[in-house]
């Protein structure tokens, strides 16, 4: 199993100094944290896009093209990259030179986004949301997977004889997760591609995730990619630790309450209860996380959100200390444990292009 941290790139003023970071600061933090999470052991470091204020991340293939050059495990990723607003063309591209830099240490989430004045800015319709991530997807697939392609769709200019380049790294294109809080159309859309699915699992109850999944899985199984326990399934998650649990909540507090997405409204108490967000000690963080296993099955990737509401850095890496250090090696003993053989790990390049070999080398002899 995969665990790692994603980031949504906020610019907000810590409420307990009232200081608020430079982009400048913000965007050279995040290198450090990502730095960081390679050093206590994480496996996955994946970054949002924005093109709004409060955040800075509006492209993260350049600040992850920039940390692949001075890490050297770090899977890295997005959380997410709009299939709405941008070019599949472009994603074609830029997500394939990635894959060359960092030798395949890369996949991608695709997702809508949550601020709809991103849909005019780049010329789209929030109302064709669905529409435009269903057409988009199917074009960046075939991008990926055939050397010349003609193309014709509803929303971008047809393609004739367009070939996308660079080519994905050995002829393997990235892995694709699908991301949403709140969509059966991005569900059934990843099962159909075999691809992965990203439940947010920050904002919501637990039975809405588990429904989420439950039809995903279902869909996988449905379009023949396997059995529901085999698809693939990535979980967020939400923490901050001390080795004191009310310490944990006592300094949380005002970050929580302040918070740009859900300050002034339900209490920290009332939130953690109904959210799987977990604030607490690492004993905590870790028979929590191990309790999404109850409702959504064995799953591949777990992600927690750490750097955000102003948090300050030193703050931040202290979580990712006691994240590597204490729980993330009790989770992955744990998870492994309960994990039935059949069910697959987490892909990765090397994982896909073994599969790829294997797959060619069986039609050869079957030919033969």
């Amino acid at each position: 199993m995969q665990f790692g941290i994603f980031s949504v790139s906020d610019i907000t003023t810590d409420p307990t100094t009232g200081r608020t970071p430079s982009e400048r600061e913000r965007i050279k933090d995040i290198v450090t944290i990502a730095k960081h999470a390679e050093e206590v052991g994480l496996d996955v470091f994946a970054l949002g896009e924005h093109h709004n204020e409060p955040f800075f991340s509006s492209s993260p293939t350049t600040t992850l093209g920039y940390i692949a050059g001075q890490t050297d495990k770090l899977l890295l990723s997005t959380a997410t990259t709009l299939i709405t607003t941008n070019d599949p063309v472009k994603i074609a591209e830029d997500f394939a030179m990635l894959q060359h830099l960092s030798d395949g240490r890369v996949d991608l989430m695709l997702g809508r986004g949550n601020t709809g004045p991103v849909y005019p800015w780049f010329g789209k319709d929030i109302r064709a949301g669905i529409p435009l991530a269903i057409e988009n997807y199917s074009l960046l697939h075939q991008l990926w997977r055939e050397q010349v392609v003609d193309w014709q769709g509803k929303f971008r200019t047809p393609l004739q004889s367009f070939t996308s380049t660079p080519r994905p790294l050995d002829e393997v294109p990235p892995f694709v997760w699908h991301g949403s809080i709140r969509s059966p159309e991005i569900a059934e859309q990843a099962a159909y591609y075999g691809d992965g699915f990203f439940a947010n699992h920050i904002f919501w109850p637990a039975s809405h995730t588990q429904r989420m999944i439950a039809l995903y899985r279902e869909r996988f199984a449905h379009y023949g990619h396997g059995d529901p326990d085999q698809a693939i399934v990535g979980l967020g998650g939400q923490v901050f630790m001390r080795k004191n649990s009310q310490d944990a909540v006592n300094e949380f507090r005002p970050y929580f309450d302040n918070a740009p997405v859900y300050g002034h409204g339900p209490s920290l108490e009332d939130f953690t209860r109904e959210t799987p967000l977990t604030v607490g000690s690492p004993q905590q963080v870790i028979d929590r996380t191990l309790g999404f296993r109850d409702y959504v099955g064995d799953y591949q990737r777990q992600l927690f959100l750490l750097d955000h509401a102003g948090l300050p850095l030193k703050t931040v890496l202290e979580q990712l200390d006691l994240l590597g250090g204490e729980v993330v090696p009790v989770l992955r003993k744990e998870f492994a444990a309960l994990k039935p053989a059949h069910v697959p790990d987490a892909p990765t390049h090397a994982s896909l292009l073994a599969a790829r070999n294997a797959a060619e080398n069986a039609s050869e002899e079957v030919s033969a």
